[in-house]
């Protein structure tokens, strides 16, 4: 699959005519698929640890594959699918760690930089929510540098229930004293922009470009953007 192409020419970005910036106050951003290329995850999952398990057992790539594929299925949606220390005493491997060894595949999608500045200048609130394990929050800050951007980060570890659960959006509410009809929250997952539909955000948006490796696949039910060039600018033209 080809390499998605950064686009040069904001000059022509248009706001989708869904999103009305005027009333929002609150920008809530998933990390993995909506920020970031989505292709380090599937990469690291789907291709690294099934070779790393392979060498470890003296088995086939495939046969790892086969293996591990269904014990990862099996958690899918759970607090564990997303847990780097339940993985490591399933899988008896460092996958913090293993993440480092692929970290040169952690990219920032296009137009996120553009959308997160002005986000900032129209003085949003901006908080990361992300699934993502605590490790790999501090390893893709780290190599992005987006963390300034942010307001906070949450992740639902920190709330022992994952974005899938209404649980976890209680707490945020509470968390973040949202007003949930002035929030704006962008995500890849279907289950979790139900989620947030269900919970009562204002304006929920679907990232139906999650990985630059895989086609576009518009998400039905919710404002569709492939790129954050879409959501641009946050005032919108008169």
């Amino acid at each position: 699959m080809a390499q998605l192409g950064v686009e040069n020419n904001l000059g022509k970005a248009r706001p989708s005519p869904d999103i009305n910036w005027n009333k929002i106050d609150t920008i809530l951003l998933d990390m993995d698929g909506t920020l970031l290329d989505l292709n380090f995850d599937l990469h690291f999952w789907m291709e690294y640890l099934p070779l790393v398990y392979a060498n470890k057992h003296n088995i086939s790539h495939q046969q790892s594959k086969d293996k591990i594929y269904p014990i990862l299925k099996a958690e899918q949606g759970s607090l564990h699918w997303y847990c780097l220390d339940y993985w490591q005493k399933i899988f008896k491997l460092d996958i913090a760690k293993l993440k480092e060894d692929v970290a040169h595949l952690i990219q920032i999608h296009p137009f996120v930089i553009e959308f997160l500045d002005q986000a900032k200048q129209h003085n949003k609130r901006i908080y990361l929510v992300t699934n993502a394990h605590r490790k790999t929050l501090q390893l893709k800050m780290r190599v992005t540098n987006l963390e300034a951007y942010f307001d906070g980060i949450i992740s639902s570890h920190d709330y022992n229930i994952a974005k899938e659960a209404q649980g976890f959006w209680q707490q945020l509410e509470q968390a973040l004293n949202l007003d949930k009809q002035k929030s704006i929250f962008f995500d890849d997952s279907v289950s979790v922009l139900n989620a947030a539909k269900q919970f009562g955000i204002g304006t929920v948006v679907a990232i139906s470009k999650p990985s630059s490796k895989i086609e576009t696949k518009p998400i039905t039910g919710f404002i569709n953007i492939e790129t954050f060039k879409s959501a641009l600018p946050l005032k919108p033209y008169l």
